[in-house]
């Protein structure tokens, strides 16, 4: 049999139709395999494929066949499988952070690691209509920009911008770089924040990643402190808003328990007080935003201490009562 230019191909071409193609519940017949070669110009007779297919086990490809009324090969095991792509897919989809352009460029990207048949069941996973996204295209970019620094312990610049009512940026400080050091990446209230120290305030602070802009590593190694937990900062910071943090210590009913679980984990110590109730003492940023998680805890918890967040709680809860 004459050889054709793209006969050296062959093997390659094999396991890209058997990989996009096939999957076990498409099984593709030899004879079927011998024409979707001959699309690409390669001549191959079923021996010669047999061949192959033991090549490519060989090569650690889980080449499987299958008899019956519906015979053929298949890949059986993939890097990912159908129920790992479809949650990958949920949660590009749903991802706040990520664009719908990139949304949807990721997802083809993914649907590449399944055959074209479960390529469709990937595109019918999930769709949330009208699905708020970032404006900000760079974030994506910006988010690997700040891994970099961060493993190489570099300071960076950046500008840092709000949207004004034409939903154009307005930058803060007059568009004058910001200079800080990063330590982590907090995924939080479906946006990505980056936590980093100010060495003018001389304090960590949080940056909403889609609102920076123009990021550049610096030769400078960064500032603060190397035991810096970015897991605990995040916890402390109720919907990422800053404010004092101090110790508060929170008397929950027992049935509240998995609401604290959740919330704090399960390293959090729980401490009886009566049969009805437990409290606990944790470090927490007082802000707004904790007082409306506990406002909507309704009657199931009682801050208990310190006085200054007490205070601040009722002023809260009494600005609500007027409203209503």
């Amino acid at each position: 049999m004459a050889k054709s230019a793209n006969q050296k191909l062959k093997l390659l071409r094999l396991y890209n139709i058997l990989m996009h193609q096939s999957d076990e519940d498409h099984p593709i017949p030899v004879p079927e395999l011998i024409r979707e070669l001959e699309r690409w110009d390669i001549k191959a007779e079923r021996k010669s494929i047999y061949d192959d297919l033991d090549a490519l086990a060989e090569l650690g490809v889980d080449v499987q066949s299958r008899k019956g009324r519906t015979p053929g090969w298949f890949i059986g095991q993939r890097d990912f499988e159908l129920a790992e792509l479809k949650l990958l897919v949920d949660a590009v989809q749903s991802s706040r952070f990520i664009t719908k352009r990139k949304s949807d460029a990721l997802i083809r990207k993914l649907e590449r690691l399944a055959s074209t048949h479960q390529a469709r069941q990937l595109q019918r996973q999930v769709y949330v209509d009208r699905r708020v996204k970032a404006m900000n295209e760079s974030i994506y970019y910006n988010v690997d920009k700040l891994h970099s620094a961060i493993a190489r312990n570099n300071a960076i610049t950046f500008q840092y911008f709000d949207y004004d009512m034409k939903k154009e940026k307005v930058f803060r400080h007059d568009g004058a770089l910001y200079r800080v050091s990063p330590y982590g990446l907090i995924w939080n209230s479906e946006n990505y924040y980056l936590v980093a120290f100010d060495s003018v305030s001389q304090q960590m602070r949080h940056y909403r990643v889609d609102k920076m802009t123009q990021i550049e590593l610096t030769e400078e190694k960064r500032q603060g402190g190397s035991e810096f937990d970015v897991a605990d900062y995040a916890q402390k910071h109720f919907g990422m808003y800053s404010g004092d943090e101090v110790t508060m210590t929170l008397r929950f009913r027992r049935s509240m328990v998995n609401v604290v679980l959740d919330r704090f984990g399960q390293d959090v110590m729980l401490i009886p007080d009566g049969e009805e109730h437990f409290t606990v003492a944790l470090p927490l940023v007082m802000s707004p935003q904790f007082f409306g998680w506990l406002f909507g805890l309704g009657d199931g918890v009682q801050l208990m201490s310190p006085p200054a967040a007490v205070e601040a709680y009722q002023k809260q809860l009494s600005r609500v009562s007027e409203l209503y």
